[in-house]
């Protein structure tokens, strides 16, 4: 399982999300149903992924990063992908 957190061109709007397929997931974001909130703000790249080994470890992960604040995601980030580079070139 994978925690992740997608963003936009910009990189000014945060999605956390958790999947067992990062590759669909961010297709799914890209290409995905025109009444979400992940097309509304045009979430496209994944900029940071995680590994769990136990979805309830995923889930609970996804819950802490959820109530993290936006300075604190954006420092997560960076730390491991500074240019906010697309990861799933990587999965592909």
């Amino acid at each position: 399982m994978f925690v992740y957190i997608a963003t936009n061109k910009r990189n000014n709007v945060l999605y956390v999300g958790v999947t067992n397929d990062v590759v669909r997931r961010g297709e799914e974001h890209k290409f995905g149903d025109n009444e979400s909130f992940t097309h509304k703000y045009r979430i496209g790249k994944i900029v940071y992924v995680e590994e769990c080994q136990r979805p309830y470890d995923a889930i609970a992960r996804e819950k802490q990063l959820k109530h993290w604040s936006r300075k604190k995601k954006f420092d997560l980030i960076r730390s491991q992908n500074p240019e906010f580079a697309d990861y799933l070139g990587d999965f592909e």
